[in-house]
């Protein structure tokens, strides 16, 4: 992976809004209601030493936090590295709301009492892991609650038991995008995906017998479930067409307006329009591709896979400015009917609700980069069990 490091991020010259608005190309954007919210990014440029010592002034308001948080990105970074670097496991009462629902890789947990299990279930497969900062994107404020994205790597050796079993000593690096919803020093809300199949692999592990050993079981009784029109298509007319393009360029509206067009529109035209030529996409299970043509193969197959797909922005976050570029956190949803062939196998008929998380880096008006994790796992356990 390429990662923009040493690059600093001048405070007077970054600008920072947070979006959950619907996705029209006319509707204004909403800045952050705070004074010197442009001053707070995450700098990859810095040790992760000065990432941990940004002095004791708060650089921006932050109702019901913990004193010694400065702003949004601090509390990202070090209640991260508390709970998981310096073991703190039980920071995690101080830091999620109790009924915190976290939607995973492989399925859903509610309540910090999971969170707590789930990471000491974690740090004793890897006693010795090590978790390293990628990149934070951010929005809002401490009063509607703030919306991060952190993407981060993890290195580890497997000494302990997994959920898929006894040790098997592989060193694995495993890489990942946390979204949090935070208010009042609690996390309410998280969206945590993991490079799952990967890790399975990494461990030595066959994917497709190891994902059917631990799929749910069937509930058979229950009979199949209903399912509804995928609304990409409004009855028998096209794709709903985006208001004008702004005057200027706004990340926001080439954000939505080139995943609109590309994934709904099937406009893989625009892909020239909108990604640069060295275009780089890192995916998950360790999916990497460079170039534009690379790039379009890999969303025809996954649309050939899915021939009725809608894709759906959930929400929308982004820093910087045209000067610097761009660093922007989408999380959306993806439905779809498994009726064509491709890398999971035989059609199965099966409808799917694929969701995540993409994280871009926009320069020159065009995406230059990405990373883009979801719940294949969960995905290939529907796809591959008999449920």
């Amino acid at each position: 992976m390429t990662e923009g490091r040493g690059e600093t991020v001048a405070r007077e010259e970054t600008t920072q809004q947070a979006r959950t608005d619907a996705p029209t190309a006319t509707n204004p954007a909403r800045a952050n209601a705070r004074p010197n919210g442009q001053e707070i990014i995450f700098d990859q440029g810095l040790d992760i030493g000065k990432l941990l010592r940004p002095g004791t002034e708060r650089r921006q308001s932050l109702h019901g936090f913990d004193e010694d948080y400065v702003d949004i990105v601090d509390y990202i970074v070090r209640c991260t590295y508390k709970i998981w670097e310096q073991r703190g496991i039980g920071l995690i009462y101080t830091h999620y709301k109790q009924d915190a629902p976290v939607y995973k890789s492989d399925g859903f947990t509610l309540g910090r009492d999971e969170v707590v299990a789930s990471t000491v279930q974690s740090q004793a497969a890897m006693p010795d892991e090590l978790g390293f900062f990628q990149d934070i994107v951010w929005g809002g404020d401490d009063r509607a609650g703030f919306l991060s994205s952190h993407r981060f790597l993890i290195v580890g050796r497997n000494t302990g038991y997994t959920a898929y079993g006894p040790p098997t000593r592989r060193k694995v690096r495993v890489w990942g995008i946390a979204n949090c919803l935070v208010r009042e020093n609690l996390i309410i809300e998280e969206w945590l995906y993991h490079n799952e199949l990967s890790f399975i692999r990494q461990l030595g592990l066959p994917i497709r017998e190891t994902v059917l050993r631990h799929a749910p079981k069937p509930l058979d009784s229950l009979g199949p479930e209903q399912h509804g029109q995928i609304e990409r298509l409004r009855g028998q007319e096209p794709p709903v067409v985006l208001g004008p393009k702004p005057s200027g360029f706004d990340v926001e509206d080439m954000v939505r307006r080139s995943m609109h067009e590309i994934w709904n529109w099937r406009l893989f035209n625009k892909i020239g329009e909108y990604y640069a030529d060295n275009y780089l996409y890192h995916g998950a299970t360790d999916r990497e591709y460079y170039g534009r043509g690379n790039y379009t193969a890999y969303i025809l197959s996954v649309l050939a896979m899915f021939p009725d797909a809608a894709l759906f922005i959930d929400d929308l976050r982004w820093v910087g400015n045209e000067k610097i570029g761009y660093r922007t956190a989408v999380r959306w949803s993806l439905l779809g009917t498994h009726t064509g062939p491709g890398i999971y196998g035989e059609p199965t008929d099966r409808p799917v609700h694929m969701h995540g998380v993409t994280q871009h880096r926009v320069r020159d008006g065009r995406f230059t980069e990405e990373w883009t994790v979801f719940n294949e796992l969960q995905i290939v356990q529907q796809l591959w069990s008999g449920s």
